[in-house]
């Protein structure tokens, strides 16, 4: 996309439609690289520094948000954009040189590779069967609903509000990454006194306080102060929700599951943009602003109750599933496969094992399986049976790989209540 910027620039070509679809092939490439960049964080450092990683890595992100804007404008206005274009294609070189001077550990060829679609659909229904991540997505979209309405109304507050011009704009929007530094520089110490609860509520309440203050139009010299708490609180809730996800999302999926996150995230921001102009057109800037900020303190205070999961459960791959017993080999896209396991469960511990399973249960949709089910045998009420679909003999393949060590504790807990001879009986099901 820069390269075709920097032709169309040289050769002055560059149109205003050229220039709206190019940005929107930007987008799409953004949408793509953001899930994957953050899903390589947790490989490069060991878990107990994740959450400083996270940290680090939007720390640069929002140096680069303050500087980048600023040397382009001032390359643009010294040099044209055919040369700003132009570096910035060089500064893709560097990125690649990056990833290239990374040796990723080899990982063995399973055979087991995903085609992009049934991909796509277990990403979908691991986010949908994780209450962990039900949580995040929920206090994430709640906290960036409201506070887009600063980032929204920003221009209408810097020109008409504040009398400010373009470039008062941009000292407000530099304001704000100076801000994120210095708040992503506590955070270390932040997160030694608070837990990510406590630091989602606090950054809530100091994005709705400098809301608040800017209704009363403060000086450009206030304003632009503000905007540095904000900045701070901005990066806190940033790298919370952030560093949550990436605790809570096991490596097969966490790319995927971080780009449902990010989804969220943007559409969130993008719904609250939208919904807050039209407020704004309505009943004003600073009628708009006090009533975001005091929605945000509100909503912050009443969802501080639905707690964001700590992320310390060990999900490394426990592979402790025994290899399927097959007549004859099962080719890979055979299905759908139904499993069935058969338990002995005594009619006092029914009550028990009911609500253990139903636990194991969120892990077997979570892993591939598309339903569930537990029956008993009309003729011995004792035998239970749970049961469960997966799409294809690799996907269920994929399962033996993808159940974690916090999931075989829950499978040793259901486990624990079998009273019949041996282990809980196995079978595998295909589809004619």
């Amino acid at each position: 996309m820069s390269a075709i910027l920097l032709l169309l620039s040289a050769t002055h070509a560059l149109t205003v439609d050229y220039l709206i679809a190019l940005t929107f092939v930007g987008g799409v490439g953004a949408a793509l690289t953001g899930p994957t960049w953050q899903a390589i964080v947790p490989e490069l450092v060991p878990r107990e520094d994740l959450k400083g990683a996270v940290a680090l890595n939007s720390l640069g992100i929002n140096i680069s948000r303050a500087i980048g804007p600023a040397a382009g404008g001032v390359i643009l206005a010294s040099f044209g954009a055919a040369v700003s274009y132009g570096i910035n294609v060089l500064t893709y070189a560097v990125v690649i040189a990056a990833v290239l001077w990374w040796k990723r550990p080899a990982t063995p060829d399973t055979g087991l590779s995903e085609s992009f679609l049934g991909a796509f659909r277990a990403g979908l229904r691991y986010t949908r069967a994780s209450t962990d991540m039900h949580r995040v997505l929920l206090r994430a979209a709640v906290f960036f609903l409201f506070a887009s309405a600063l980032w929204s109304l920003l221009p209408l507050v810097a020109r008409k509000m504040l009398g400010g011009t373009a470039g008062f704009y941009g000292v407000l929007l530099g304001a704000v990454g100076v801000g994120a530094v210095a708040g992503a520089l506590a955070m270390p110490r932040l997160r030694q006194r608070m837990n990510a609860d406590g630091l989602v509520l606090l950054a809530s309440l100091l994005s709705a306080a400098v809301m608040a203050a800017l209704v009363f139009t403060p000086s450009k010299l206030l304003a632009v102060a503000l905007l540095l708490v904000l900045g701070i609180g901005w990066i806190m809730a940033l790298t919370t929700f952030n560093s949550v996800a990436q605790s809570i999302l096991p490596n097969w999926v966490r790319g995927r599951g971080l780009a449902v996150y990010l989804t969220v995230f943007n559409g969130a921001m993008a719904a609250g943009s939208f919904g807050w102009g039209l407020v704004a057109k309505q009943i004003g800037v600073p009628d708009t602003l006090a009533a975001s900020a005091l929605g945000l303190a509100v909503v912050a205070l009443l969802f501080h109750r639905a707690r964001l999961p700590a992320g310390e459960a060990d999900l490394q791959a426990s592979r402790h599933w025994p290899e399927p017993q097959l007549a004859e080999p099962v080719a890979h896209d055979r299905g759908p496969v139904m499993v069935q396991v058969e338990y002995c469960v005594r009619q006092e511990d029914r009550a028990a094992f009911l609500e253990a399973i139903k636990r194991l249960s969120l892990e077997r949709l979570r892993d591939g399986a598309y339903t569930w089910g537990v029956v008993e045998d009309s003729s011995d009420p004792e035998r239970l049976l749970e049961w469960f679909m997966v799409e294809s003999w690799a996907e269920h393949l994929r399962q033996h790989q993808r159940v974690s060590l916090a999931d075989a504790d829950v499978q040793e807990q259901v486990a624990r209540f079998h009273r019949g001879p041996g282990k809980p009986v196995v079978r595998h099901f295909l589809s004619l």
